[in-house]
């Protein structure tokens, strides 16, 4: 195709040193959908039309909504969109996946319906930036987005922004002017939001005013992308989604690790920002003065506004899992395209020290011991037989030294903890792939505390 572009308890990771138990799955996909104890729960805002993208964006994750509580679609404005008037791109997207639909149901649990879809694909603010945040300025959006927060769910709302972030500003705007300090308090502390690039005024009036709120900002989302041949082979060639997957005019699925930061796939918990995943890698300590996209150009009005902005190694946090991700957005088009169950291949389970959720694990360990680890009990719903690799991500831990992994292939690996390593951590990574086609990965992480 021719182209022309921390603030409450963990949720979703349970740090744990015994094996815990996963929740089962329906009988007739049991070897097909690992146990997940929690689902993370998650609000897109989009500037649909702004650039194909989002468009995009959108059909990577309608592929793997089964892996996520999507409780809103909210089409929104940005620096590039400034007006917005009805939900047709939206619409005509979930047209796509409910032509899919039965066909994804057949390789795991957990899709959406999309008949829920239509009931949460609805307009935010229309108009752009802080411009359209006060009084009088509620949109479907933003009492959707307070609805679900207010929800008696234990777990936080990721609100993500591939657009402005003014309708989580509206949001947050109404319940500080109707309710009292504690409840905007507690409000406030079981929201999330993830901003790409920033795209209006709005993150900056958000983290002056409330600067407790976990707020990311990634800057680097450029550089990690499939290629356009892969797009053509595995995406744009497979039935109804690939039909609404557009060529590219800037860059590919720019918003795309908004929701990837929050795939519980074994490898980080979002809320330890600083672990790194799919989404990249985020520092914990709050940055000064990350500014959005160049049309945007008051944000020095609120300055000083902290934000949680991309660690060093920016792009490469994301690209180490390049094989992983890509992977699974070809088997999931290709899951899309196909009735029945054994003629695609579905992703292996990776089981730690018994435990066989996708949580982080956490160890203690005393300097110049061995941890054993073992993923004894991983297992492939399709037979296809598992390669192990055991490795140290040494960003996210706090000792900086070499450690060494004995039998890093094998199914069972030691790690030598250092002498000089007390007080420090250790992050172990477990990245498992079957040989089926495409060869899929499962992850789990250990952190080794060591005493």
């Amino acid at each position: 195709m021719n182209r022309s572009r921390l603030l409450i308890p963990l949720v979703l990771t349970v740090c744990v040193s015994v094996a815990s138990p996963g929740l089962a799955a329906a009988p007739e996909q049991a070897a097909a959908q690992p146990a997940v104890s929690w689902k993370p729960r998650i609000i897109n805002t989009t500037d649909l039309g702004a650039d194909p993208d989002d468009e995009q964006s959108l059909v990577r994750q309608l592929v793997c909504a089964n892996e996520f509580d999507i409780e809103g679609l909210i089409v929104s404005t940005g620096c590039w969109k400034k007006q917005q008037h009805d939900t047709r791109m939206l619409d005509r997207i979930i047209d796509a996946y409910a032509e899919v639909y039965d066909n994804l149901k057949v390789h795991a649990d957990g899709y959406p319906s999309p008949e829920y879809l239509r009931s949460i694909a609805v307009m935010g603010q229309k108009g752009y930036g802080m411009g359209d945040v006060g009084e009088g300025k509620d949109s479907p959006g933003s009492e959707l987005i307070i609805a679900a927060v207010d929800r008696d769910d234990p777990r936080p709302v990721w609100v993500t922004c591939w657009g402005g972030a003014n309708t989580v500003a509206q949001a947050i705007w109404k319940v500080q002017a109707t309710r009292s300090q504690e409840e905007l308090e507690r409000f406030l502390s079981r929201l999330r939001v993830f901003d790409i690039l920033g795209q209006d005024d709005a993150g900056a009036w958000i983290t002056k005013n409330f600067p407790d709120l976990l707020y990311i900002r990634a800057t680097k989302v450029y550089g990690w992308q499939p290629s356009d041949e892969y797009l053509d082979k595995h995406i744009q060639s497979h039935g109804p989604l690939g039909a609404v997957y557009p060529d590219r005019k800037w860059a590919t699925e720019g918003d795309t690790p908004a929701f990837m930061h929050v795939y519980p796939n074994g490898l980080n918990d979002p809320d330890r920002i600083d672990q790194g995943g799919w989404g990249g890698r985020f520092n914990l300590t709050r940055q000064a003065g990350i500014r959005s996209m160049k049309p945007v150009t008051n944000e020095s009005d609120y300055d000083p506004y902290l934000m949680h902005g991309n660690t060093p190694e920016g792009v490469e946090a994301i690209k180490r899992w390049a094989e992983g991700y890509n992977n699974d957005f070809a088997a999931r088009m290709d899951w899309s395209i196909t009735p029945t169950y054994a003629d695609a291949n579905h992703h292996p389970v990776a089981v730690v020290n018994g435990d066989t959720t996708r949580k982080v694990l956490e160890v203690t360990a005393a300097p110049g011991t061995q941890v054993t680890l073992t993923a004894d009990g991983s297992r492939d719903p399709d037979d296809d037989a598992l390669t192990f690799r055991w490795s140290i991500y040494r960003e996210p831990g706090t000792y900086r030294g070499n450690v060494t992994v004995n039998d890093a292939s094998k199914q069972t690996a030691t790690v030598t903890v250092p002498d000089d390593a007390s007080g420090k951590s250790i992050h172990a990574i477990l990245e498992l792939h079957d040989d089926g086609e495409p060869r899929l990965y499962a992850y789990r992480r250990v952190i080794i505390n060591i005493e």
